[in-house]
Order: structure tokens, then C-alpha cells, then sequence
């Protein structure tokens, strides 16, 4: 042993029971993210941390992000996707994949393990599977089976390539990013024999589209431009069909580089089963069955969550490169001698600087707890949704507003579910639970309700403010952080983050969402059996900062209905669709709540199975304390943020001193962060003790 780890030993030999020993590994990881019982997820992330810190780190050290063209070296990870399984995850064994069942955890893994080291190479495998997502959603069978069996990589001595896919939405300016529903892109009827397929003719232009440098087929979202088509659809475009396939101008970006990105062509003629979904002819006119937007929610819905945890690989894999460089900051002067306190902690003897480290990772905790929360109420949902849709079908309910109107009807039963959830065992009608469980529509409206706020909150905060605690990891490396070869490529993931804030929707998006989602009764009712969890969790497990964070929701709430039954200095109200300054910054505050929830709940659940597996279970006491301590300095931090904002809402849009409610709910969340900077201590403490590798274990 020498290094980092000899110090380690050195520097405490105590080695108490409530100290962090070493960073976190796979099998805490896969506790703590509920995936410990998943062997194919488990060899999953394995598979892609190898290709991630192994040709994609050599890549980006050898410059490979210094362009933006798709280069033959860049081309490359197209097959290194294939050959590690990544590319055939997403695709079910039916139709020649590996992994069964549910895959918005399986893609949320390979996501954050390519982002640890490079987003760019992340978008890029996504990307594929974007343009897979309409088919898998929405499509006709003989399109999945068409398109997903392409998709497969090739077996051995079967001669083909792998059939890859883009996803193009968005327009040319000025329509990119602003408005979903609005779309430039044009189909029309180009010929109709009678007793014959129409063939349609399709005109398109896409707007930072990704995987277009090598895409073989696109999914394209379209409007109708001819009396003899109904509304809007998504459509699939061949790069062998009749007119322009023009994969168009690399596009000049900043960011991303490993993946390919241009502003495509398209004019072509299409047979009308390329259609996703299929479609129907009434009265001599083509009614597409899915409409663009339709297919757009059921989509982003999901991959949202994704595009946050890539940013959240980003916070947490730069830990070990700040207390690498904290460490050795000193070393090279000549009156620092091996031994002495300079030397072993460097600029970790100062309390700001592993203050402010404790902060980011804890940060990075919180926002991952978030996102692989989402990813399983994904998982949750996949089938459930089936089901509803196989229901409601057999029961002639279409998909629209007969949908929402039939699934409206289930609120009622959706909320006693909930409620019962969360009683104990003993105290709850068996019988009826049993009823309630066993139907599928209350099950899909109840985790759908939770889904609807998660997936948002996920991409709003975690891109967001993700982005501001990145600059705070980039700043504790000092001039080494924007430099080319700082440790852990952390510039290039400043200004990744920056792009990933607007994927799929910028910020606006996201919480004008929320605004809508956040209100629903099931979601509240949820919300406030979550604060009353909290409460016995404080009782239970002191130290987590549950108390302090179950204050901060009540007052969230109080805030929320405060907003929704008053009006402002000049009669207008306060809580409604354009009244954005208010609803939005409710949303921001909720994602503080949501985060910090789940970190505190991913804990207990490290606590709870930790014992049980061995490679675990040794040092878990100092493990638990540890993220214990990160969960508290979350929570006292959301705290902060929430009080600040409900404070400003319920006093800024009054000439008064506001109600009189008010302050005891402050003063009851001032006096719950009652030890939290002592956690913070202790957290910066563990952090001069743990023990890292002797040399990170990438670029190589």
C-alpha cells in the first residue's frame, strides 16, 4: 500500500466505526438505487463504465472532442455500443433483445456511467434510442418488428449493419425550443390509386437533430397540409426513399462533441404505413391514430429523467478529482515534507474547502436519488399503462379526452389507494386493498399522478441548478479546472450541462408542467403522507434532517393554498397559468423537497439492506453516518430555499405584513436545522479521511 492510502491509515489509525472508509462502490450503489436484486442491470453498468472509462475517456484525452464533424474515430463508438450490449438493451427478447421487461432503469444506468465520463458519448447512445421511442410507444406491430430487429446489432456472420435511428422534432428557427405544437414540417397526399396505399410526400427541416451524421431512418413529427390528411402525426423517414435525405451542416456546438448533430433536409416520398401507430380512412380522409403530441409526451415523459441523470453522473464524478487535487495542492513545495499536515491534507486543512466539496456532493446525492426514483416510477408505469390502454380499448374509450374523462372516475379510488398505503398493515381493510391493488386503472392513475411531477422536477432541477453546482466543482480545482487536461474532463462538463438544460424542453417547459401536475389532489395527498413519513423517520432516525425538510413541505403547501385563495395589491390572482412568477417559483421549490426526500429515503434503505450483503456490511455503520450527514446538509439546504421562496411569495405580492401564519411556520423550519451545520462538520471531516485510489481511473 502507498499514497492516498497509507495516509489514510496514518493520518487516523483509529479507523472509527463512524467513519467513510472509501467512496462508494456497486454494491452500495445498487442498495441505495434498488437494483442490488437486478444481475442483468448490475452487468448492465459494468459494461458501460468499461466502454465509458475506457475508449471514451482515451477519446476525449486525445482531443476527439476538438471537432464537430463525425469522424471515423467518433464513428467508432457506434460499434463499441454495439459490441458491449448497449445498443440491444433498449430492445425487447421478442424482437431479438436480452433484457425483458420495463428498460427506463436499464437506459437511466448506461446513461449515467457514459456521463460519468463524457455526455456527448451518453446523447449519442440515447439518441439511437430516441428515434426508436415513437415505434416503441405508440407503433403498429409490423413497425416494431421492422425497426427494432434492424436496430439489433448484427449476430456473428450475419451480413448487415446496425439500422440506426434519429429523432427529429424540433424545427428551424425561429419555432426550436419555443413550441411543441407547433410544426413547419408539412405531409401531404402525393399519389392515392384507388384500392391502392397512399403514398404521401413528406417536407421536413430539423433543427439540431442528433445521430443525423449516420442515421438511417428518422422519426419525424409533421402536420398535414392537404384536406385529404387529419391533424399532425409522427412519421418514419428512410434515407433510401424516393427525394432529399440531406443529413445537412454539422452543427457548430460547444458541447456534445462525441455525438453527431446537423440541421437535416427532408423532402420524400413515404407509403402511409410509415405512419407511427398506423391509421384509419373515413369519409376519403387519412386519420392518423396518434397524433404528434400524443406521442411527444409518451416519449419525453421518460427520456427527461434520463437527460437528468446524465447531469447528475456529472456532480457526483467529481468528487475524487477534488479531493485528489485538494490533497497533492501543496506537494510540490520544497519545505513540504512527506509526513506533515500540509503535505497529507493540502488544502484540506481548510475548512471552506471541504465545506464547499461536502456541498456539492451532497447536492450530486440528492439529485441522483431523484432521477433513479424516476426511472423506476417509469418501470412502474410501463405495464401499467398497457394495461390501461388494453382496458379502455376493449371498453370502445379512445385516447383524448374520453381517456381523461373515463380515468377521472378512477381519482376517487386512486386516492383511497394512497392513503391506504400508507397506513400499517393492522390498520388497513384488507379486503378493500386487495381490491384496490388488483386494479390496474387505479394503480396506472395513482403512480401516474407521481410520474407526471417527478419527470419534470427530475429535468428542472438536476439540469438547472445542477448546472450552478457544477461551476462550484469546476472552481474548487482552481486554475487546473479549465484547463484541457484537468482530472476528469470537469470543464467539458460545465459546458455539457448548459446544453442539457435545454434538451427536450428548457426550463420553461418543465415548470409550466409542474405548475399544472404539482396541484392535482393525488399528487397532494401523497405529499402530505410524505411529511407525515417524515416525521416518524425523525423519531426513528434522528440526524437525517427529516425534521427540518418535513417543515419546509408544510410550509411549501401552506404557500401553495395561501397562493390559490388570495389575490394581489391590485385584485388580480395569484396562483393561475400566467401568473408565472408565482407558479413557477413554487416549482423550483418543490424540486428542493423532491430531491431531498428521496436522498433521505435512499439511506434508509442503504441502512435497511446493507446488512445483508457482505461486501457491504463491513464499515456500513460509517457509510450510513456519512450519507446521513450529506442527506442533513440537503435538507437544511432545501430548507433555505424554500423558506426563502415562500417567504418572498407570501410577502411580495402584499403591501402588508402578510398573514399571520406565516412566521410560526418559519420559526418551526428555522429551529428544525438544529444541528445541521454539525453534520456538515462531520461530513468534511470524513472527507479528509477517506481513502481514494492512488491515481483516478481514467483518462488513460
Amino acid at each position: 500500500m502507498r499514497g492516498e492510502e497509507i495516509l489514510m491509515i496514518k493520518n487516523k489509525e483509529e479507523n472509527v466505526a463512524g467513519a467513510l472508509r472509501t467512496l462508494p462502490g456497486d454494491d452500495v450503489r445498487a442498495i441505495m438505487w434498488r437494483y442490488a436484486d437486478r444481475y442483468d442491470l448490475q452487468m448492465l453498468t459494468q459494461s458501460a463504465r468499461s466502454l465509458a472509462r475506457g475508449p471514451v475517456a482515451r477519446m476525449v484525452a486525445e482531443g476527439a472532442r476538438n471537432s464537430h464533424e463525425w469522424t471515423p474515430a467518433k464513428s467508432n463508438l457506434l460499434r463499441l455500443f454495439d459490441e458491449s450490449g448497449i445498443t440491444a438493451a433498449f430492445i425487447d427478447p421478442k424482437y431479438g433483445g436480452y433484457m425483458e421487461g420495463p428498460k427506463n432503469m436499464a437506459m437511466a444506468l448506461i446513461a449515467f456511467e457514459l456521463a460519468w465520463v463524457d455526455a456527448g458519448a451518453a446523447t449519442g447512445s440515447l439518441a439511437g434510442n430516441l428515434g426508436l421511442a415513437p415505434i416503441h410507444e405508440r407503433g403498429t406491430e409490423e413497425q416494431k418488428d421492422i425497426y427494432f430487429r434492424r436496430g439489433l446489432p448484427p449476430s456473428p456472420g450475419e451480413n448487415r449493419e446496425t439500422y440506426r435511428g434519429a429523432f427529429a422534432l424540433t424545427e428551424p428557427l425561429p419555432y426550436v425550443g419555443v413550441e411543441t405544437g407547433i410544426l413547419s414540417g408539412k405531409m401531404r397526399v402525393a399519389e392515392w390509386r384507388e384500392g391502392e396505399e397512399p403514398i404521401l410526400q413528406v417536407d421536413k427541416r430539423g433543427r439540431f437533430i442528433t445521430n443525423m451524421g449516420f442515421a438511417n431512418f428518422v422519426t419525424a413529427a409533421v402536420d398535414s397540409d392537404d384536406r385529404r390528411i387529419k391533424g399532425s402525426c409522427m412519421v418514419i423517414l428512410e434515407d433510401t426513399d424516393p427525394g432529399v435525405f440531406d443529413r445537412g451542416v454539422p452543427t457548430r456546438k460547444m458541447v456534445h462533441q462525441l455525438s453527431s448533430t446537423s440541421d437535416p433536409i427532408f423532402n420524400l416520398k413515404i407509403p402511409a404505413s410509415r405512419i407511427i401507430g398506423g391509421y384509419k380512412v373515413k369519409d376519403g380522409i387519412i386519420i392518423p391514430n396518434c397524433n404528434h403530441g400524443e406521442l411527444i409526451e409518451a416519449v419525453f415523459r421518460r427520456t427527461r429523467v434520463t437527460i437528468g441523470l446524465m447531469s447528475a453522473a456529472k456532480l457526483l464524478s467529481a468528487v475524487e478529482p477534488v479531493i485528489r487535487y485538494q490533497r497533492q495542492r501543496f506537494r510540490g513545495g520544497a519545505d513540504v515534507a512527506p509526513g506533515s499536515l500540509r503535505y497529507d491534507l493540502g488544502l484540506q486543512q481548510k475548512e471552506d474547502a471541504v465545506h464547499r466539496l461536502v456541498d456539492v456532493w451532497a447536492f450530486g446525492e440528492a439529485s441522483a436519488s431523484l432521477g433513479f426514483e424516476g426511472a423506476r416510477v417509469f418501470d412502474l408505469i410501463d405495464p401499467l399503462e398497457r394495461e390501461k390502454d388494453r382496458i379502455l380499448s376493449e371498453q370502445k374509450i379512445e385516447r383524448g379526452r374520453s381517456q381523461v374523462k373515463a380515468l377521472a372516475r378512477i381519482e376517487k379510488d386512486a386516492l383511497e389507494y394512497i392513503q391506504m398505503m400508507f397506513k400499517p398493515e393492522a390498520k388497513r381493510d384488507a379486503k378493500r386493498f386487495a381490491e384496490l391493488e388488483a386494479d390496474k386503472l387505479v394503480g396506472f392513475v395513482q403512480v401516474d399522478s407521481l410520474a407526471n411531477v417527478l419527470c419534470p422536477a427530475c429535468k428542472l432541477w438536476n439540469t438547472g441548478v445542477g448546472a450552478t453546482v457544477m461551476r462550484e466543482a469546476v472552481a474548487l480545482m482552481g486554475g487546473y479546472g479549465i484547463t484541457e487536461d484537468c482530472p476528469g474532463f470537469l470543464m467539458n462538463k460545465w459546458i455539457d450541462i448548459q446544453l442539457e438544460a435545454t434538451y427536450e424542453g428548457p426550463e420553461a417547459v418543465q415548470r409550466r408542467q409542474m405548475s399544472v401536475t404539482m396541484t392535482t389532489p393525488l399528487f397532494l395527498a401523497r405529499f402530505n403522507l410524505w411529511i407525515e413519513e417524515l416525521g416518524k423517520i425523525e423519531a426513528e432516525h434522528p440526524g437525517m434532517g427529516a425534521r427540518v425538510l418535513a417543515c419546509a413541505m408544510r410550509m411549501w403547501v401552506w404557500t401553495l393554498v395561501w397562493l390559490q385563495g388570495n389575490k394581489d395589491a391590485l385584485g388580480g390572482r395569484l396562483y393561475g397559468s400566467s401568473r408565472q412568477g408565482a407558479s413557477f417559483m413554487l416549482a423550483d421549490a418543490l424540486c428542493w423537497l423532491l430531491a431531498s426526500r428521496q436522498q433521505i429515503a435512499d439511506v434508509l434503505e442503504l441502512a435497511r439492506k446493507g446488512p445483508g450483503n457482505p461486501a457491504v456490511a463491513e464499515g456500513l455503520e460509517g457509510t450510513v453516518a456519512f450519507f446521513s450527514d450529506l442527506a442533513w446538509v440537503q435538507a437544511a439546504r432545501a430548507a433555505g430555499e424554500v423558506g426563502r421562496m415562500c417567504a418572498e411569495l407570501t410577502y411580495g405580492y402584499r403591501n402588508d405584513s402578510g398573514p399571520e401564519e406565516f412566521p410560526s411556520l418559519r420559526a418551526s423550519l428555522d429551529a428544525g436545522l438544529a444541528g445541521a451545520r454539525l453534520a456538515k462538520d462531520r461530513a468534511a471531516d470524513s472527507l479528509t479521511k477517506v481513502m481514494i485510489p492512488e491515481a483516478l481511473d481514467y483518462p488513460i
